[in-house]
């Protein structure tokens, strides 16, 4: 069993930035993709960003191209997901899945964490 846990969320004003991390079970780390998704209150979930299990790919939602980086910590086990210039409609709660195929689709990921709510407002 995968296990992913998520921290890191919060509020921050308009313009802001916030460090989520995904921290994944170490068996898993090494050979799955992550990619982080988003929901906001009643809208449903979206992709934002994914990296391959090597690090080497990575892709994002155009709504989020050149304001959020995915990375990788090999060290800590951890996905993190970078988001600068936060604008208020960044608010929602964000979500890591890994997966071993390499997709934007949400039915690429077999394990989910919990969530960590990211609310950006002045």
């Amino acid at each position: 069993q995968v296990s992913l846990v998520e921290s890191g969320g919060g509020l921050v004003r308009p313009g802001g930035s916030l460090r989520l991390s995904c921290a994944v079970s170490k068996g898993a780390f090494s050979d799955h993709n992550v990619g982080w998704f988003r929901q906001a209150p009643g809208k449903e979930r979206e992709f934002v960003a994914i990296i391959s299990w090597s690090g080497a790919s990575t892709r994002y939602a155009d709504s989020v191209k050149g304001r959020f980086t995915i990375s990788r910590d090999n060290a800590k086990n951890t996905v993190v997901l970078q988001m600068n210039s936060l604008k208020v409609e960044d608010t929602a709660n964000y979500y890591c899945a890994a997966g071993q195929v390499y997709g934007i689709k949400e039915n690429a990921f077999q394990y989910w964490g919990q969530g960590t709510p990211v609310t950006v407002s002045s």
